[in-house]
């Protein structure tokens, strides 16, 4: 993946137009193109419209224009905008009018031509289904789901594409001998990449390694050690102890995650390299729970361990690939520096220590992103004697979607999971139906709300991706996952002390299991109030601005559009977190009043997202079937009109008697 892979940046040739108003360009080159894309349309106003694929191009594209036909005379947009979408929906409207008039025109000869013309279109996308189409379809794929980006160009693998069929018996024996075997190291791969303003990434999409999966169930127990150590003690100490230990387990993960998406190597070597990060992990782990006493210095020696092998890595890359060397050199200096402070806080006795952590905390967490501007501005940067830097910083790994929002759905998914595994207790009553069975169902309630929240309403009929969005977006949306899954956390590990606590009528502490009487409290202390409700408004603000990152799609008619909706939204994050004010509530009325709250925006967003046109209680639509089956139009027809009472049969005459229906 050197220099060369840039230098084919041949443009589209302007051909000529016809009848239609539709041009195609075919493109054979290695930059990613699709095949038989449009570049140059015909307006039924009789105007040319000229399709460049990026900015770059429609600058170059518009000079040339301008000198062959003069100022005004065309029209030029850019693939993927609102006036390149708005063009083509008045093009397809005209010719659907065409079609239309045609149709009136010259009756069942039209009827036949189009029976016809729709079964080769079913024979032409299955025979292109056939050839392989890989790159094209996986990077549509991935446009639809995250939006699109008249930035980003696809590579071409190693090797060429299969063009045999399955059908082929002697293609079938080749695909059967043509594993892949093991290796214990291979040259690591840039999976995808920044250069001047375009993303190159592999034509294939990425997927989530089991072994990442793996690794994610070291945090389970991170999650529950952290989350019940500051419920014990819900005090402004247990709370710093709280941010500490998580943020820091949560920049761990965060690097693993960013390395795997960067690098591609598949080997039994990048699998030791995981395992040497779970040690480091699973030892951070066992000195959380004393952290700011007696095993500080440990923690943040398996802290820095980590982080120290992550540096040696880098290295070691950029010994190996030249083309990111001068990023990952920067990216080391940072861990350096970060490790400084660290260590300094080591032998730095209570309050000074805690300067130089939360100088240390920002600084790690934020390190990597001031590298991109050094990447973005490196030719202003760096000039005169200073340009061999500027060189050395052309390339900058980049993100890769389909990994990132796969691995932090993952990990978002395993914090709700928490929540719901928090609220279990073990019951000592006869009927098992009482007051903490119904402060856990309603914890229950608010996590699924919670999971609904993020997954079905912010997440789905995205138009634009965050990280597709914009730099800025995805900036917001990488930081902001913090703050939204620390608070939530926190929240849900006091809800765990409230399901058990005794202080409301009817919550007989007898009704207990032995070992959960002793986290039964009388009455609530002002820090599990806190905890709970602010720590709920903080996540669901957070959620919020998750939400504001993304560009979701419209629909005319909605009953309430989404900025309408997240101001409800936020409205009810700042009640929760001035919830804890109103202390007569005792721990049922608590987490009643915020099942309430919580549920109310769950209703506000299901509600808001419907139109009054549709039926928002069940479809109206009858019930259809759908077949298709060998027949002639005229026995169609006397199918429609229910004239035939046996339709096997008629199948069947049909084919000469020899077999049934093709019904599918």
């Amino acid at each position: 993946m050197g220099d060369d892979k840039l230098a084919d940046k041949s443009s589209p040739r302007l051909g000529g137009g016809n009848e239609l108003g539709l041009n195609l360009r075919t493109v054979s080159n290695g930059n990613g193109a699709h095949h038989g894309r449009l570049h140059r349309l015909l307006h039924p106003s009789g105007r040319t419209v000229h399709i460049a694929n990026t900015p770059e191009y429609a600058e170059s594209l518009k000079r040339d224009l301008t000198e062959e036909h003069g100022e005004g005379k065309f029209d030029l947009f850019i693939r993927g905008s609102k006036e390149h979408v708005q063009i083509i929906h008045e093009i397809k409207e005209h010719h659907e009018q065409r079609r239309q008039a045609l149709k009136q025109q010259h009756g069942r000869v039209y009827d036949e031509f189009e029976a016809v013309h729709d079964e080769l279109d079913k024979l032409s996308e299955e025979l292109n289904g056939l050839a392989g189409q890989g790159q094209s379809v996986s990077l549509d794929a991935s446009f639809n789901k995250f939006g699109y980006s008249a930035h980003i160009r696809t590579r071409e693998d190693d090797g060429e594409l299969s063009r045999a069929t399955p059908f082929s018996k002697s293609s079938s024996e080749e695909d059967l001998r043509r594993g892949e075997a093991l290796r214990f190291w291979k040259m690591p791969t840039v999976r995808q990449y920044w250069h001047k303003g375009l993303i190159w990434r592999a034509s294939s999409s990425e997927e989530v390694a089991p072994f990442e999966l793996f690794f994610d169930l070291i945090y389970v127990a991170i999650i529950a050690i952290i989350g019940d150590r500051a419920s014990e003690e819900a005090n402004g100490e247990a709370l710093l102890r709280f941010c500490v230990t998580f943020i820091l387990s949560y920049k761990l993960w965060s690097d693993l995650t960013m390395v795997i998406s960067w690098f591609e190597s598949d080997d039994i070597f990048q699998r030791i390299c995981v395992l040497i990060c779970m040690a480091c992990l699973v030892g951070f782990t066992t000195n959380i729970e004393n952290a700011f006493g007696s095993t500080y210095t440990e923690l943040i020696a398996f802290y820095l361990a980590q982080r120290f092998f992550e540096a040696v890595y880098f290295l070691f890359v950029a010994w190996l690939v030249p083309m990111i060397r001068g990023m990952l050199i920067a990216s080391t200096i940072l861990v350096a520096c970060g490790s400084a402070l660290w260590i300094g806080s080591i032998h730095v006795e209570d309050p000074k220590r805690l300067a130089l952590i939360w100088l240390a905390i920002p600084f790690d967490t934020l390190s990597m992103g001031m590298i991109v501007p050094l990447v973005i501005h490196s030719e202003k940067l760096f000039s005169g004697r200073l340009a061999p830097l500027s060189n050395h910083l052309q390339f900058y790994p980049a993100t890769n979607i389909e990994h990132r929002t796969e691995r932090t759905n993952a990990f978002v998914t395993l914090v709700f999971g928490y929540s719901v595994v928090a609220l279990i207790y073990q019951s000592a009553a006869p009927a098992g139906i009482n007051v903490y069975y119904g402060k856990a169902i309603l914890g229950l309630i608010i996590a699924f709300a919670f999971n609904m929240l993020y997954f079905e309403i912010d997440g789905t009929n995205l138009y634009v991706h965050a990280i597709r969005r914009s730099r800025y977006a995805y900036t917001v949306w990488q930081y902001i996952h913090l703050p939204f899954i620390l608070a939530y956390v926190l929240s849900s590990s006091a809800l765990a002390r409230l399901v058990v606590a005794h202080d409301c009528r009817d919550a007989n502490v007898e009704t207990l299991a032995e070992d959960w009487r002793g986290r039964s409290e009388a009455e609530l202390s002002s820090g599990l109030r806190w905890f709970f409700c602010a720590g709920l408004g903080v996540a669901l603000a957070c959620m919020g601005v998750i939400s504001l990152t993304h560009e979701h799609k419209t629909l005319e008619g909605l009953r309430l559009v989404k900025k309408h909706r997240l101001a409800i939204r936020f409205v009810v994050a700042v009640i929760l977190i001035c919830l804890p004010l109103a202390e007569r509530l005792d721990s049922l009325e608590l987490v009643a009043t915020v099942t309430g709250l919580v549920l109310a925006v769950l209703i506000v967003d299901l509600w808001g997202n419907t139109c009054p046109k549709d039926s928002f209680w069940w479809d109206k639509r009858s019930c259809r079937y759908a077949a298709e089956c060998k027949l002639g139009r005229k026995d169609i027809e006397a199918v429609q009109r229910g004239e035939v009472d046996n339709l096997e049969e008629l199948v069947k005459r049909q084919r000469g008697g020899k077999g049934g229906s093709d019904l599918t």
